[in-house]
């Protein structure tokens, strides 16, 4: 069971995931959406591709671009795709 955690509030539970460079991706079904709001931010990887971000909300407090995913990920990451990884302060426990 993966769990991600931030202001004391689960934010993301699953038994499947999947990990990659020591971070744990978790289906976008095993998210709890009312904890994500779109962010305009992104960044690159040479072989993951872009990746857009989501701002994490927890009772009012926002943690910006703290979740990340791939929406149409390089061959090599087609494994994370629809699939949501947490940093900057959010608990992510396996």
């Amino acid at each position: 069971m993966a769990r991600a955690c931030w202001n004391n509030t689960v934010i993301a539970e699953t038994e499947t995931f999947e990990t990659v460079e020591g971070n744990i991706y978790f289906p976008k079904n095993a998210i709890i959406k009312k904890h994500l709001k779109t962010s305009e931010h992104t960044s690159f990887c040479p072989w993951k591709g872009t990746a857009n971000y989501f701002h994490v909300i927890v009772d009012g407090a926002e943690n910006s671009n703290a979740a990340w995913y791939y929406s149409s990920p390089k061959e090599a990451a087609a494994n994370i795709e629809d699939h949501v990884a947490f940093w900057n302060g959010v608990t992510v426990e396996e």
